[in-house]
């Protein structure tokens, strides 16, 4: 993938846990390092595998041309935040099936313990730039 692509962070558009920590990292990413797009939006279903806008059930980060999902995807994301928040990437020290048996828990269960929106985020104007369609 060219440079263009890099850096946008893939999530479950209607997940109120994916949308809170996109939230999040918008608030964090001062300088507008990562862009957003939902999995059911057109930029996944144009850049990413077809099994992964159908069967949503992981954050997917295109990172240097690789497509990160899981725990990958969102400790890689606080490495390209940089700064403090870089300390987190420590986190894939810990062996994959490990942090993954995590994320998938979580991933399982985010609609019965986070709640699920009606409709994927609507982005205010300061975000537009940053959230892909």
């Amino acid at each position: 993938m060219d440079k263009q692509h890099d850096n946008i962070l893939f999530f479950d558009g209607v997940c109120t846990l994916c949308n809170s920590f996109v939230d999040t990292l918008m608030r964090l990413d001062k300088n507008k390092k990562l862009r957003y797009a939902s999995l059911q939006g057109n930029t996944a279903k144009k850049l990413l595998p077809k099994d992964m806008t159908t069967n949503i059930n992981s954050l997917v980060l295109i990172h240097q041309g690789e497509l990160k999902t899981r725990s990958s995807a969102s400790l890689t994301t606080f490495k390209v935040l940089g700064g403090v928040y870089s300390l987190a990437y420590i986190f894939i020290l810990v062996p994959k099936f490990i942090r993954d048996w995590v994320y998938k828990l979580i991933a399982k269960n985010r609609y019965k313990w986070f709640g699920k929106q009606e409709t994927c985020r609507v982005p205010t104007p300061s975000e537009r730039e940053r959230l892909l369609d």
